[in-house]
């Protein structure tokens, strides 16, 4: 099969990127920046092992690419203000670096992920034109997504620049630490789950797969612009938790606060016109997660 782009994707061990380098290297020529070489390795991909926490040079990288898919993210982004400095390399400058390699290897697209966390909270949908939470209240990990937004935006006269703003993606083998592998492990064990008011935040998760979906479409996008990326079901965390039940057949514990709940949805209109239109419902993800 004739290979369609050469591309770069960072953060490719991870619950998106492992299945991103495997659905592209069908039909491009994918160099997969890891930390550590997978124990499945993908034939025919060019696996390059550096870590963006530590110093690295851009010699390190192929000569030429058409696309950077950037995905990678600190793993230690919940231990502010221990591990600042890994969290400041990985997000942020490690971003400034692959951006100037970009232009000067003459990069077609790059393409930035970032999170849906950047508009902060509210009841209703954020599209992508919502303002975005001051950055002195995002907190350090946010914080650095919406630098490396900057960062990118300014090099949207020079390539192509897709920014996606990702909500609550799930899937198989996730950091336990995540909101939905945590959700499932409550259900599991019985442990009660604390609800803000009497359904708890709403959100709009997206299973894996239909991420990987995006980003491919998204290779073909010949303009710079920034797309919500996340499921079509609004669900309450009480929703969640009762699909996540009937799946397991455990009954959910709740636990209620009289407080109202923060709510994080995404209008996901402009994924489902430009990109793709999510395909699998949450009670599907869930019955493949678990």
């Amino acid at each position: 099969m004739k290979q369609k782009y050469k591309i770069l994707i960072t953060g490719a061990n991870g619950l998106l990127g492992k299945r991103l380098v495997k659905q592209l290297s069908l039909s491009n020529e994918i160099y997969a920046l890891v930390r550590h070489l997978p124990d499945n390795a993908i034939d025919k991909v060019n696996y390059l092992v550096i870590n963006l926490s530590d110093s690295w040079d851009i010699v390190e990288l192929p000569e030429q690419l058409d696309v950077i898919i950037h995905l990678a993210q600190s793993s230690k982004f919940r231990e502010f203000p221990d591990q600042a400095m890994d969290i400041f390399n990985v997000n942020i400058n490690s971003t400034a670096k692959l951006l100037d390699y970009a232009h000067k290897s003459g990069v077609k697209s790059f393409i930035y992920a970032s999170s849906g966390g950047v508009y902060g909270t509210g009841s209703e949908a954020f599209n992508e034109n919502s303002p975005i939470i001051s950055n002195g209240e995002l907190g350090y990990y946010l914080g650095s997504k919406l630098c490396g937004e900057v960062l990118v935006q300014n090099y949207a006269t020079l390539m192509n620049i897709i920014t996606l703003r990702f909500f609550f993606m799930y899937g198989e083998e996730q950091e336990k630490s995540m909101l939905i592998p945590r959700l499932v492990d409550s259900v599991k064990n019985g442990k009660p789950i604390s609800l803000q008011g009497q359904e708890g935040i709403k959100i709009n998760p997206i299973y894996v797969q239909d991420a990987v979906n995006a980003i491919e479409k998204s290779l073909d996008v010949e303009k710079s612009f920034a797309y919500n990326i996340a499921g079509n079901e609004v669900l309450s965390l009480k929703q969640i938790m009762t699909v996540i039940g009937d799946v397991l057949g455990k009954n959910p514990v709740f636990k209620y606060q009289e407080v109202e709940p923060k709510d994080l949805i995404a209008d996901n209109s402009e994924m489902k016109t430009h990109l793709v239109s999510p395909d699998i419902s949450f009670r599907e993800g869930i019955g493949r997660f678990v």
